[in-house]
């Protein structure tokens, strides 16, 4: 029977979820790596086993299958220590504008889904006493722009979540990090003009995760150049703010 921490990483096959898999590895935790293509998560976590002798067990889980959230969480053979989700879906804002079902999926996979799941977990983890959740949101959440207000509100609305999901899990021994990395060079921000002093690579925002579940962070802007960034632009006036171009 091990007495490691684990960690369940929700969204383990994106960039972002294997760097954060392989954060809490290394510093020991056991993992358990969660996503759509359970195919894809195995040649991760035999990774993770021979590198730093961790137990690390895969499972099927599907942000936009809400009715299978309760299984899912019922099917775990022990509920883990942390829960981080990184599930996420960035879309295309000018077909999300008249696309419906683009623009579902994007609020969906952004804020509906991980909201609900760890709502779930965060129940669980109050019947027991302990526990930490971890919700990667976004700095697009702070304001809605023009060039991504679909994605940007679905973050806004995960933040809004997670806010008074921390306030409340706080008086029973359960920890709510909100995470912002803003931008982050992977596979989903491939061929977007990403600006170099506001961009960090993957393993960043993994080992910010760490530190700020280990330090009982509240919010973590990866990068603290966007904290000040989104404090400018959360005070200009909307007259200015509709005439920026961005």
């Amino acid at each position: 029977m091990t007495s490691r921490k684990s960690v369940l990483v929700l969204g383990g096959s994106s960039d972002i979820g294997r760097a954060t898999a392989r954060a809490f590895a290394k510093a020991g935790y056991d993992v358990g790596l969660a996503g759509r293509d359970v195919g894809a998560l195995e040649p991760d976590a035999a990774d993770l086993r021979a590198r730093y002798n961790v137990v690390v067990g895969v499972h099927t889980f599907d942000v936009l299958d809400t009715a299978s959230f309760e299984g899912f969480v019922a099917g775990l053979a022990a509920l883990p220590d942390v829960v981080i989700s990184i599930v996420g879906l960035l879309g295309v804002q000018e077909s999300a504008q008249s696309d419906l079902a683009q623009a579902t999926a994007i609020m969906r996979s952004n804020y509906e889904g991980p909201a609900l799941i760890l709502g779930l977990f965060a129940e669980k983890f109050l019947g027991r006493g302990s526990g930490t959740l971890v919700g990667v949101s976004s700095v697009a959440g702070d304001r809605g722009r023009a060039s991504n207000y679909v994605y940007g509100s679905a973050k806004a609305g995960f933040s809004a979540f997670l806010s008074g999901l921390r306030a409340r899990a706080s008086r029973g021994g359960v920890h709510v990090v909100t995470v912002k990395p803003g931008f982050v060079r992977t596979r989903m921000t491939e061929g977007m003009k990403l600006i170099g002093p506001l961009t960090v690579e993957a393993p960043v925002v993994g080992a910010a995760i760490l530190r700020a579940v280990e330090s009982k962070t509240d919010i973590v802007y990866v990068s603290g150049r966007w904290r000040l960034v989104m404090l400018i632009i959360k005070t200009l006036p909307e007259a200015v703010f509709k005439k920026l171009r961005f």
